[in-house]
């Protein structure tokens, strides 16, 4: 009985999807459940498993086709057995005999399948040509993971380079490479630009004495390891102190719906985590219930994911507010852009020491900058500044955002 392979319903903020990969061709053996081919959207990359076993008897859309929901890609022969080639049963000349058995001692190596890929793997995997048998893997249990095959294919391009006295015999050249843009990274633009022409944004500023915050993870951050098996870091303090701050400040938690707005009675917060294929933002659901280790330990789980391609669209769906760290590769100051249809992000930065003068005194401390850009037809500056400032007090006070204050 055929079986038609069809794309997934698609949520309604994702519109279409690209052909990735196949990873089976007309006439393979196919298991229920194996995946067949995946799927590039603007935000994951999807899996589209096998509906039963069998044989995939066609491919109606090839890598590179754009298809909307419940299209249908392939078509399965439930049940079917793949067909062994024909052996030549044709006489051969005495002469040709002994060629015949040496090519018959011969043995092809099996092509390399490794269904302990991820999506991100396997795509790396299939365009640099690499076999993940040769590859060490350094994920849990030996795991080889997408980091693997990106190492391993840029050692392949070093040692396959030609030495600096070849590259010496072309001065001048120049060299450019034209490469389309991936589907994440056009909606990326996309999404950007809709945001700079579509909602009137404006930047605020302010800065942080980091110093309690400093002392605190040094105090207490050994112990809150071996309690909790994560490490303490900057972003919890700061997921903390915007949810108390959003209950107080409701208006920057709201988003755009036309001409109404929605006012949120929780707090979702997207944490923009950079991967190669763009930056993405997971969602921290109901943040102001999450501890200080719950916190911690799902934006590591989202890191994770996000290396490995892992990242589902429920893990990217919603958010009423953002928070990006563009200090984690050494910016000082920015300005970030609100993610429709939210009307606030706040952007964290680089931590220097300067120096302060506090209680009369000039002293140094470990000092951030920190901005919230936001959408103005919701939020008034007065309310944009007093969430700033609500911030920096929590930051500067640390125990204030451990009693709700």
């Amino acid at each position: 009985m055929s079986i038609e392979v069809k794309v997934p319903v698609l949520p309604e903020s994702v519109s279409d999807a690209t052909i990735a990969t196949w990873h089976k061709k007309p006439g393979d053996s196919v298991k229920r459940d194996e995946n067949l081919v995946d799927l590039e959207t603007d935000k994951v990359v999807l899996e589209v498993p096998a509906p039963a076993d069998g044989v995939l008897k066609e491919i109606r859309h090839e890598a590179g086709d754009t298809v909307n929901s419940e299209d249908v890609i392939g078509v399965l022969e439930e049940g079917a057995a793949a067909e062994a080639p024909k052996a030549d049963t044709k006489e051969q000349p005495a002469h040709a005999a002994p060629a015949k058995a040496e090519k018959s001692q011969t043995k092809t190596a099996p092509a390399p399948s490794d269904d302990s890929l991820s999506p991100a793997g396997r795509r790396v995997a299939a365009e640099e040509k690499i076999d993940p048998s040769q590859v060490a893997g350094t994920g849990r249990g030996g795991r080889v993971t997408k980091e693997d095959l990106v190492n391993y294919s840029k050692d392949e391009k070093r040692a396959a380079a030609p030495a600096p006295a070849a590259r010496a015999a072309t001065p001048g050249a120049r060299p450019e490479e034209r490469v389309p843009m991936t589907r994440m990274r056009a909606r990326i633009a996309e999404r950007l630009m809709q945001s700079k022409n579509s909602i009137a944004m404006l930047t605020s500023s302010n800065e942080v004495n980091l110093s309690k915050v400093v002392a605190m993870r040094k105090q207490l951050g050994e112990q809150f390891e071996k309690t909790h098996g994560i490490k303490l870091g900057f972003m919890s303090f700061f997921v903390k102190a915007a949810c108390e701050a959003l209950k107080r400040h409701p208006v920057v938690n709201a988003s755009a719906d036309g001409n109404d707005i929605i006012y949120h009675g929780y707090q979702d917060i997207s944490i923009a985590v950079a991967t190669d294929r763009g930056l993405v933002t997971p969602v921290l659901r109901d943040a102001q219930d999450m501890g200080f280790a719950d916190i911690e330990k799902a934006i590591a789980a989202f890191a994770k994911k996000a290396r490995e391609g892992g990242l589902t669209l429920d893990d990217l769906q919603g958010g009423t507010f953002t928070i990006t760290n563009g200090g984690t590769f050494g910016s000082l100051f920015s300005t970030p852009i609100v993610n429709p249809p939210q009307s606030g992000i706040l952007g964290m930065h680089t931590i220097k020491e300067r120096a302060i003068v506090e209680n009369g005194q000039v002293v140094a401390a470990p000092m951030m900058y920190i901005a919230i850009s936001y959408d103005h037809r919701i939020v008034d500056g007065k309310d944009a500044v007093l969430f700033l400032v609500d911030i920096k007090n929590q930051l500067e006070n640390p125990h204030r955002m451990l009693l709700g204050l």
